[in-house]
């Protein structure tokens, strides 16, 4: 019985799951959007299962899954660190690294530009930078999402979404001077 119900809100919401996925994709190209679409059902699954879902509107439970996956991209992800060049010669602190994922672009050719993204970015970590907000930033490194994030720094993950804004109005006024 309980796998019948689960049939029908499947029949009934897979079209939209289809298409929710196929636009994911088209800005990750990680991922098949078939692979997503399965991950969003396998979510939908264990929220039907557990009893989540029985008394939500189609909207509600699309929405859900749209979240879902948007995390699952998220925490999929590999951020590839740059490497300073005081680190190539032991110089460096190892805190000073959690700020150049954010200055990453996998197409710089020029290693004049690797630099001084590495500069500009240990720039932002010891003069910008509040010890909670250079954490934060080290969590989102990790692949961490803003809920996990807040419950490790025991606030609401809406403060977590307040500081990574003001992160980036900080990092911006160091991008617009360069």
């Amino acid at each position: 019985m309980e796998k019948t119900k689960f049939e029908i809100l499947v029949k009934k919401l897979a079209p939209t799951l289809k298409r929710i996925a196929y636009r994911l994709n088209g800005h990750f190209t990680h991922f098949n959007h078939d692979d997503l679409f399965q991950e969003s059902l396998v979510h939908l699954w264990n929220n039907f299962s557990s009893g989540k879902l029985n008394d939500k509107t189609d909207s509600y439970i699309l929405q859900g899954c749209y979240f879902h996956l948007k995390n699952y991209i998220r925490k999929s992800r590999n951020y590839p660190g740059l490497i300073s060049l005081e680190e190539l010669l032991n110089y460096g602190e190892e805190e000073n690294q959690d700020c150049t994922f954010l200055l990453e672009d996998k197409n710089i050719q020029d290693s004049r530009q690797v630099i001084s993204n590495q500069m500009l970015a240990d720039t932002i970590m010891n003069n910008g930078l509040t010890t909670k907000e250079k954490l934060i930033l080290s969590f989102v490194r990790d692949g961490l999402t803003t809920r996990e994030i807040g419950a490790k720094l025991g606030v609401s993950h809406v403060i977590v979404v307040r500081r990574m804004s003001q992160i980036r109005l900080k990092c911006q006024k160091y991008l617009d001077k360069n």
